[in-house]
């Protein structure tokens, strides 16, 4: 099969595992052009000693196969790599500082299912490759010369098995919750999605004092996400009401994002969850710039509520990584998105799903409230998203009758203060429908008439 030249997507590279680009012999490659990459960034090794790069995982089957390909490459280059095993994404990041290694790598699809694979990069500092050092990979994947440099000899890198990475992050997130509160008393649902967080989140919990209702938490390879964390979070709302727990927790398989349940079985998601952080930060004062950073996918009611409490709302394209590049572009502390990938940046370096639960589970402590009545500041403008599976992805103004009958719709929502986005997904074969309003019954009018015309045209 030939390969795409660009294998880079909105979050790394992504794709059904063993077909092109998430294949043994493109990780190699891609092990190997890393490898050269991040040891030229720094001609010293942070650790004063070889260069070394960690690699993560999360519980998928075709995980064992990529991460020996990519090791085999980056040992190939005379750089040293350290395993750590399962982990959550924001694990990978934090573990990638705290052995102070020149870049990180998890094997993940996040949300996808199992048979899906991708390999995602951190930098040294625990961040997201930016296009710049993307671009570079990709570069010598196709064109450059990443066969004569190898090393031979005593200069071929040594593999390393990390046993406590897992201790190192749960003693992280440990430490974004306040040491004189405890959470006993509390009896919390966890959803682990049988992905990478199957031991971290309920092991956290339990030695911060809950009653931990556990599922979720049993990977074989093949069931993750299957029928279970935050893309089916009703099973989660289903338990908190049937134990009669104070909230509900569920991860995706990556564990870089969280959907929560307050204690009536009801979904709180990513702006519900923006909006609470947001209410006592800057009540704290420890909102900086008094800004919150979200996506184009968020709520028009998040905007409304926060300048109401005298905060603003910044918007980016979909995505954690545009969400994190404009937080670090200008100094904010809070941004997330709608799917409930959160980022406080006070603690971390990218979406963590632990973290944020444990901020939440914090200012409940802290305000003796409820979820749902922390969840209870804001008022949601109606909102419908349609998820449309496709077989290609033809740019909308190709499709016959779609461009004019979107533009019919934009005018009918934006009377009422509403807007439409309509989009691709850059990690799934799926356009996206997003329209807001203030008349229901006229959103699913319209976003019904929009997804069938993609259907009739492009429909998988």
């Amino acid at each position: 099969m030939t390969l795409p030249k660009k294998i880079f997507g909105t979050d790394g590279v992504r794709g059904p595992a063993n077909i092109e680009p998430v294949t043994p012999e493109t990780a190699l490659k891609l092990g190997r052009a890393a490898a050269q990459v991040f040891r030229s960034l720094e001609t010293v090794a942070r650790g004063r000693e070889r260069h070394k790069i960690v690699i993560g995982k999360d519980t998928r089957l075709s995980g064992y196969m990529l991460e020996n390909a990519l090791a085999s490459g980056i040992l190939s280059m005379g750089v040293d790599v350290l395993f750590i095993g399962p982990l959550p994404t924001p694990g990978v990041a934090y573990v990638t500082r705290s052995l102070r290694a020149d870049a990180g790598i998890v094997i993940t699809a996040s949300h996808n299912p199992y048979d899906d694979n991708g390999i995602k990069f951190f930098r040294s500092d625990g961040y997201k490759l930016d296009d710049l050092i993307e671009s570079k990979i990709e570069h010598l994947v196709f064109h450059g010369d990443i066969e004569s440099p190898k090393a031979t000899g005593a200069q071929i890198g040594k593999a390393i098995r990390i046993d406590d990475a897992l201790g190192r992050y749960i003693e992280y997130a440990k430490s974004s919750f306040p040491k004189t509160t405890t959470l006993e008393g509390m009896k919390i649902v966890v959803d682990c999605a049988h992905g990478a967080a199957y031991k971290a989140t309920p092991c956290v919990l339990r030695e911060l004092g809950a009653e931990v209702i556990a599922f979720g938490n049993q990977p074989n390879g093949t069931n993750i996400n299957g029928e279970c964390g935050s893309m089916y979070p009703e099973k989660m709302c289903r338990a908190v009401r049937d134990h009669g727990a104070h909230l509900g927790i569920a991860h995706d398989g990556d564990a870089d994002r969280v959907l929560l349940c307050d204690e009536k079985g009801v979904l709180i998601d990513g702006d519900d969850i923006l909006m609470i952080a947001a209410t006592d930060m800057l009540e704290q004062g420890q909102l900086a710039r008094k800004t919150v950073v979200a996506t184009v996918m968020s709520n028009a009611g998040l905007d409304h509520s926060i300048r109401s409490l005298g905060g603003e709302v910044v918007r980016t394209s979909v995505g954690d990584k545009h969400v994190i590049d404009e937080m670090l572009r200008h100094g904010y502390n809070l941004g997330g998105e709608q799917s409930g990938h959160m980022i406080f940046r006070d603690y971390g370096t990218t979406g963590d799903g632990l973290v944020c639960a444990l901020q939440i589970l914090r200012i409940m402590k802290e305000r003796n409230a409820t979820l749902s009545k922390l969840a209870h500041c804001w008022t949601r403008f109606p909102q419908i998203v349609v998820n449309v599976k496709v077989r290609e992805k033809k740019p909308f103004e190709e499709l016959d009758g779609l461009p004019s009958l979107v533009q019919q719709a934009e005018l009918a929502v934006q009377k009422d203060g509403g807007r439409l986005l309509l989009r691709y997904s850059g990690t799934e074969p799926k356009a996206r429908l997003l329209i807001e309003g203030r008349d229901l019954e006229s959103l699913k009018i319209w976003s019904s008439l929009i997804a069938d015309q993609i259907k009739h045209h492009i429909g998988a």
